[in-house]
């Protein structure tokens, strides 16, 4: 790590995970030792806009490459309208809000070693964006892949660089001290952050949620949506019987004599938006009480060193989550926030979707949905999985706004005026 240059935070943060997986202290989180919350307060939209927008920043995880939709640049770069990729949107988004309500807010970006040129290249079009001394960006850490036998750093010769893995968004109170960035905010007068992932357009820097967090004097708060059929593999809020705190279990931290459990929507409600509101104050107090180590849960994630070799040799991925950090902060708060601002791009599914009549996107970079309710879309991965395949058959993009659902089945081409109504079915099925 220290020959890869990486910082001596990081190495110490990636040193105590080893241990902690040495001790065999990675479980999983058992149903007995929890109970679910019932009850998470909504944020209705109504309250007053204050002066914590004046003193928040907004900080996107830009780290991925999209490599499930067969990309190999930064995710943020992919067109959502003819005309606006997600940097567009988000760019928007930050200028609308500084205009109306005349304040900084610094839009910064958590970058991977693979995306950070390519976005600020993109990025250098916006010549008012960045906030005079604050960097538009800073990087992510890697870590070491861990042999399973013994822990030590994988060696792959055939390609050295799938010997190295991002260590999970957990890895943002890490790299914010180690980078400089923490400390260059706060001394500027930034007390809060807005956190999120920069393929859901739907979390804007709403001054009214960053009024009520900055009134709330919480350290830490969350954002989550009441769970739907869809939601069940995300990861849940619950409370820890022992000690009373609030908690985030993910699929990976759970039994499989719970994964029922752990999937009823009605029993646990609410998951994790992965959208955090921090002061950053309490941050910077509790790193320094902590040698910089938070001590998040580590998420120990079994894999081959290279996924499409399965005679590779077979690795640990050390990550953690940056929403496990609730039950780090004493007083930290979840919020229930609408599907409005919830709205991440993971697959072809979810693009088709906004791209569609379903969804307008105004001059402010709000996504405003012109039905009540958005239809499921599932187009064959077989076809449509990768961007190139989808590019291919969905030159026009089909009127959604009166269907229930879509489904595509097989080689399909949409052609230009297709309107699909109700439960729309296209294609066959082999």
């Amino acid at each position: 790590m220290r020959a890869a240059g990486l910082d001596e935070l990081a190495i110490r943060v990636f040193e105590q995970n080893i241990e902690t997986v040495a001790r065999g202290e990675v479980g999983y989180i058992r149903e007995r030792d929890i109970e679910p919350l019932t009850n998470i307060d909504e944020f209705t939209g109504e309250g007053s806009v204050g002066s914590a927008i004046a003193h928040t920043a907004v900080i996107k995880l830009n780290g991925g490459l999209g490599t499930s939709m067969g990309l190999q640049a930064a995710k943020s770069l992919l067109p959502v309208t003819p005309d606006k990729t997600f940097l567009d949107i988000i760019v928007s988004q930050v200028m609308s809000v500084r205009k109306e309500h005349n304040v900084e807010l610094p839009l910064i970006f958590m970058n991977s070693f693979r995306t950070d040129e390519d976005t600020l290249d993109y990025l250098s079009r916006y010549e008012d964006l960045a906030t005079p001394g604050i960097p538009l960006s800073f990087i992510q850490n890697r870590v070491p892949k861990l042999r399973r036998d013994d822990l030590s750093p994988v060696e792959w010769e055939k390609n050295p660089e799938l010997e190295w893995t991002p260590p999970g968004h957990g890895d943002l109170y890490t790299a914010l001290p180690g980078s400089g960035m923490l400390a260059t905010l706060i001394d500027r007068g930034f007390r809060y952050a807005m956190v999120t992932n920069s393929d859901n357009l739907g979390s804007y820097p709403d001054p009214v949620l960053a009024q009520w967090f900055a009134d709330s004097g919480a350290p830490f708060a969350m954002e989550v949506c009441r769970r739907e059929p869809s939601d069940r593999k995300g990861g849940h809020l619950a409370r820890r019987i022992s000690d009373g705190k609030i908690i985030l279990r993910e699929v990976a931290q759970t039994s499989p004599d719970d994964v029922d459990a752990f999937q009823d929507i009605d029993r646990h409600r609410y998951f994790n938006t992965n959208t955090l509101w921090l002061d950053l104050e309490a941050l910077a107090v509790e790193l320094a009480c902590n040698d910089g180590y938070l001590g998040l849960p580590v998420i120990r994630n079994a894999k081959l060193v290279d996924p499409t070799d399965p005679t590779s040799t077979g690795v640990y991925q050390l990550e953690t989550g940056m929403g496990s950090a609730i039950e780090i902060f004493d007083g930290s708060v979840a919020i229930t926030v609408g599907r409005d601002r919830f709205m991440p791009v993971k697959t072809t599914n979810d693009l088709l979707l906004l791209r569609s009549d379903v969804y307008d996107i105004d001059d402010s970079g709000h996504i405003v949905k012109t039905v009540d309710k958005a239809p499921l879309v599932k187009l064959d991965p077989a076809y449509f999985a990768h961007m190139d395949q989808f590019d291919k058959r969905c030159q026009h993009v089909p009127s959604l706004a009166g269907a229930t659902s879509l489904t595509v089945h097989g080689d399909y081409t949409f052609e230009e005026g297709t309107v699909a109504t109700g439960d729309a079915v296209f294609g066959e099925e082999s």
